[in-house]
């Protein structure tokens, strides 16, 4: 679901980036009225649990593979606004450090994921949940269906995009220039596995944890049930509350290479040099319903696919040998840097308010 760079226009590209700036400018104005150091673990740590369970890919219909998102379960404890700001912090540190999804794409990637994501996920867990108590069995129910919910809705916008570019962008033969698969086929293969797959995987994440705060912190929960914006606090007994939560972040980081077990590639982030390879072409094809790619890759797609080379490419540091433990130093090095994000965002409030700033 991470759109690499090569597979929209620039010109879509850029209307995305348009799209999604007034939600992060809406989700700074609203965080920044909370934002102190209080604040700073919850974010830090929904931020970085997205990262992570982005990294553990599951095998979907067609040979292809996907992942959860936990952008359902930040939106249930953070609140929409904060939800926008911690996954789009996520995706850019992948995109920009991992090179998973593109900078020119990133725009794109964070309408799909961290704000229609976070929209959807909120409305439908507060219509689902509405009236129930904080440790009603149906508040989980209902982050678990607002956890498929949003990550299909994701997913859909993602196949839109790519659908839609063979409609606008070919060359003067009339080959596409980006993404090549139309709407007819980029729909269908990017929801199956969604639908049946992935969906279901975000439910059960959502569901799991929110079961779990419900035992362990139901203060956490407030944000969700509208009673504020965000907590106040690391939950009702402070930020020693959150202990179990960074433990468990701890062992998916552990578990993080299992995430590499997976054969296949998402559907739609095949590289440009895929398109000459005979057994990649031939996955790239069973993933689309039988239609054989272009000859080549696209131009466009083959030309913007180079803009911007990862430090650390594929969650695979050059100097590691081992691929696991290359996989398993990504995460932590992926959660350090959404720590420092949002360490830099709390300095940064802190000197606003010092120069006489206010909160609106």
């Amino acid at each position: 679901m991470h759109i690499p760079d090569g597979y929209l226009s620039p010109v879509t590209s850029a209307v995305l980036y348009a799209g999604a700036a007034p939600f992060w400018y809406a989700a700074l104005r609203q965080v920044r009225r909370a934002l102190h150091t209080r604040l700073v673990p919850l974010l830090s740590l929904f931020a970085a649990f997205s990262f992570v369970v982005m990294m553990f890919n599951i095998p979907l219909p067609g040979g292809t593979t996907g992942h959860a998102t936990g952008v359902a379960l930040a939106t249930v404890v953070l609140g929409p606004w904060a939800s926008v700001l911690a996954i789009s912090v996520a995706l850019a540190i992948q995109a920009f450090f991992f090179g998973d999804g593109g900078i020119t794409t990133l725009g794109a990637n964070c309408f799909n994921m961290a704000v229609a994501g976070s929209l959807a996920a909120w409305a439908v867990y507060r219509a689902a949940a509405a009236g129930s108590a904080l440790a009603s069995p149906r508040r989980a129910m209902a982050a678990g269906l607002a956890g498929y919910v949003a990550v299909n809705v994701a997913a859909l916008l993602t196949a839109i995009e790519f659908g839609l570019q063979p409609m606008f962008f070919v060359d003067a033969s009339g080959a596409p220039l980006y993404a090549p698969y139309p709407l007819r086929i980029a729909v269908p293969a990017m929801m199956l596995g969604h639908l049946t797959v992935a969906g279901f995987a975000e439910l059960a994440v959502s569901a799991g944890v929110v079961a779990f705060l419900q035992r362990s912190d139901p203060s956490l929960l407030q944000a969700g049930a509208g009673r504020r914006e965000l907590p106040a606090s690391g939950g009702a007994r402070g930020a020693g509350s959150l202990r179990p939560l960074w433990a468990a972040l701890g062992v998916l980081m552990v578990l993080a290479p299992l995430g590499i077990l997976a054969a296949g590639t998402a559907w739609g982030e095949w590289a440009a040099e895929d398109f000459a390879d005979p057994a990649a072409r031939q996955e790239i094809a069973s993933a689309s319903m039988g239609h054989q790619p272009p000859a080549s890759a696209p131009s466009g797609l083959e030309r913007l696919s180079s803009v911007w080379t990862a430090p650390w490419p594929d969650y695979a540091p050059g100097f590691v040998r081992s691929a696991g433990f290359g996989y398993l130093l990504s995460s932590v090095v992926g959660v350090g840097l959404v720590i420092l994000v949002f360490l830099a965002f709390d300095r940064l409030a802190r000197l606003w308010r010092g120069a006489g700033g206010t909160a609106g």
